[in-house]
């Protein structure tokens, strides 16, 4: 692994991006951390990337994204509706198997009579 200079790294950079956008780019500087135009914070080696991306005529001006994961499909019921109070979540009727670990909490909680949330790792 090559050690990299913050200023020659960093001068090369606003070259680059001023010969491919028109104007210079307004970077903040944190420890180990540097923002491009108040993007997101990127390490000295991802702005190498950047330089090189953008002198070999791509452009990208930051990654590109991931793909959004999956989504689990998730049981969903009817809400209960209640005149006198609203739950900050669903409300969940009883079925024939009972409820799954996550409805009761959201049935244990839409009983109480103030404002509650979910524990961890439910919904």
């Amino acid at each position: 692994m090559s050690k990299l200079d913050k200023t020659e790294v960093l001068n090369a950079f606003e070259a680059a991006y001023e010969a491919a956008n028109g104007k210079k780019p307004e970077i903040t500087t944190k420890p180990g951390w540097y923002s491009i135009d108040g993007g997101k914070n990127l390490r000295l080696a991802d702005v190498a990337e950047l330089t090189e991306q953008l002198t070999s005529g791509k452009t990208a001006e930051q990654p590109a994204a991931k793909a959004p994961a999956k989504k689990t499909k998730t049981k969903t019921a009817a809400p209960v509706k209640a005149a006198d109070k609203k739950a900050p979540f669903t409300v969940i009727t009883a079925n024939e198997d009972g409820y799954t670990a996550e409805e009761l909490w959201i049935v244990y909680l839409a009983e109480k009579d103030h404002d509650c949330r979910l524990p961890r790792g439910v919904v």
